[in-house]
């Protein structure tokens, strides 16, 4: 990982990326990280666009939350489930 304070940081965005070989880039200012460039190494735009916004998040917390507290339906039930629909 490199960093970079902000008041340093004036390439264009484009030669950074160049420049990451497979090192993630923190953009800094007064030792507080603001920005990142991750490679996107066995990712896709949608896995993370799904990780990173924060109503999906929450949906997700929801579900961890209540499989904590309600627990959840065993893998063997759901497959009986959707077989019984493909049956039906």
């Amino acid at each position: 990982m490199r960093k970079i304070d902000l008041a340093d940081a004036t390439k264009p965005l484009a030669e950074y990326v160049k420049e990451m070989d497979g090192l993630s880039l923190v953009i800094v200012y007064k030792g507080v990280a603001l920005a990142a460039l991750v490679p996107l190494e066995n990712a896709d735009y949608e896995t993370v666009t799904l990780a990173t916004d924060p109503e999906f998040r929450a949906i997700l917390e929801r579900s961890r939350k209540s499989l904590r507290e309600e627990g959840g339906i065993p893998a063997e039930e759901v497959r009986k489930m959707f077989a019984d629909e493909k049956d039906e």
